[in-house]
């Protein structure tokens, strides 16, 4: 965190927003729209979800009216901050034939779009810096995204009953990765802290006061507080090391007769990257294109190989999904995979749960 600049108490977020806008970001952030709290372009502060929460459980989402004017006590959004550095598709070349035959490939050339991130928990701040290190290739498309990217981290002091950032050590606080950072009050009032030279530049131009120690007090207070009340939990222990022993389970023939394999953990997870290729042309032959989209490991095509699938049951599946997630990413990338954000858990149609299944492996392998 930045120590150049004291932190501020602001009464309102319009001006931050303005700011934002003004500097020529497009703000992208919280705010109501077709039954559920989702991320959007905000034109002004007046888009954010003041007075809106949501109830969740396994499988369920509601919208719920609230009893004061908070803008962030909901929880995760159902479409993560990785749709826009990593965009579900995007075009990788066109070709086109001409009238005397010759062939012209086209890469996109467009520049990437300077966005705001207004609202990002700790949870997906934890995320964003896994694709970083998945993603970043310096250069690449996603680098060339990353690097325009303004974040306003929003720490958390409500929890959801599916979330479990505690337990993944990713939140409830934002400790680093972010411009700025806002907890946010009763009033509501937020307390503004930079984390940058960027955000020591926003913050010196937002009207507000200096906070004193009891609003400081106040605001860290609710935070730790929310680490305590975490509707889920992960097992204790290595959890590498519990999956890796796990592979021959009972559980996982019981959540293969739940799961639908439809891969809607992995579209609303905010850290799956996994991609595929896709062709097309027009019907004359004289145009063809290569789209980049987001694929998923539940998918029977995502391990086919000469003669068939690598994995062809749902328990394959599933065991490869939450083995990978839990345990085999620390292999790849020194960490988990996994950020508590509770999403998959929300937007299961089913309604598994994967700290349920966690908890029960570890019990199985207990006994």
């Amino acid at each position: 965190m930045s120590m150049a600049i004291e932190p501020l108490l602001l009464s309102t977020l319009a001006p931050l927003v303005a700011a934002l806008r003004e500097d020529g970001y497009r703000v992208v952030g919280p705010t109501v729209r077709d039954g559920a709290i989702v991320l959007d372009e905000l034109e002004s502060a007046d888009a954010l979800p003041y007075g809106w929460g949501v109830d969740v459980e396994p499988g369920g989402y509601r919208l719920r009216r609230r009893a004061d004017g908070a803008s962030f006590a909901h929880a995760a959004s159902p479409r993560s901050w990785k749709s826009y550095l990593h965009p579900p598709r995007e075009p990788l070349w066109t070709a086109s034939r001409d009238g005397a035959g010759d062939l012209t490939v086209r890469e996109p050339e467009e520049e990437p779009p300077r966005y705001a991130f207004l609202g990002v928990r700790a949870c997906d701040l934890r995320a964003i810096a896994v694709l970083d290190r998945v993603l970043g290739t310096p250069g690449g498309r996603y680098a060339r995204r990353r690097e325009r990217v303004l974040i306003v981290a929003v720490n958390c002091t409500e929890p959801a009953a599916t979330c479990f950032c505690a337990a993944t050590g990713s939140g409830p606080a934002a400790r680093d990765g972010f411009d700025l950072a806002l907890t946010e009050l009763a009033g509501p009032r937020y307390l503004a802290e930079s984390g940058s030279e960027r955000g020591d530049g926003l913050l010196s131009r937002l009207p507000g006061e200096p906070p004193g120690d009891t609003v400081v007090t106040e605001a860290r207070a609710a935070v730790a507080a929310a680490a305590g009340r975490m509707g889920r939990s992960l097992p204790e222990g290595d959890l590498r090391e519990l999956l890796a022993g796990a592979r021959t389970a009972a559980r996982w023939d019981d959540v293969s007769a739940r799961c639908l394999t439809c891969g809607n953990c992995t579209m609303v997870c905010p850290t799956c990257f996994c991609t595929t290729v896709e062709d097309s042309t027009d019907l004359t032959g004289g145009t063809a294109r290569r789209d980049e989209r987001w694929d998923s490991c539940f998918d029977i095509d995502f391990s086919y190989l000469h003669g068939g699938p690598v994995r062809a049951s749902a328990a394959a599946r599933y065991r490869q999904w939450l083995s990978h997630k839990l345990g085999t990413w620390h292999d790849q990338f020194g960490e988990s995979g996994c950020v508590g954000c509770g999403r998959c858990i929300v937007w299961c149609p089913a309604g598994i749960d994967i700290t349920e299944e966690a908890n029960a492996l570890a019990e199985e392998a207990t006994r």
